[in-house]
Formats: structure tokens, sequence, C-alpha cells
């Protein structure tokens, strides 16, 4: 190996580490930034489907309690 390869090699690692330093910190920044302002999409929950299933509501009734004889 002489010293212009071990230069083009050098370069070549060096460049690639910092493109992919670069690549992680972009996802990192877009991760956060969706992190901080997505709404969670629920699918498949029985909350997304409140639509087509209401929820029912349930009435108490009271009881009477009978005197025994």
């Amino acid at each position: 190996m002489n010293m212009d390869q071990a230069a083009v090699f050098l370069a070549g690692t060096v460049l690639t580490t910092l493109g992919f330093i670069v690549v992680v910190i972009a996802a990192i920044v877009v991760n956060n930034i969706l992190h901080k302002y997505w709404k969670p999409v629920k699918i498949f929950t029985p909350d997304s489907w409140k639509a087509f299933n209401p929820p029912e509501v349930y009435i108490e009734k009271e009881t009477t309690k009978e005197g025994k004889l």
C-alpha cells in the first residue's frame, strides 16, 4: 500500500464516519420534532371505533328492599 492509497483510504473512512454521524443526528432531530408535535394515531383500539360503535351508557336502577314477612 503506497501513500496515495493510504490517504484515499483514510479520507474515505473519515468521510464515511462523518456521514454516518450526520445521518444519526438528523434522525434524532426528526424524531424529537415528531415526538413534540405528533398526536398519537390510534388504530384498532376501542377509542378509534366510537363512530361505528358508540359507548353504551349504563343507567343504575334503584333497587328497593322488600320487607321480610
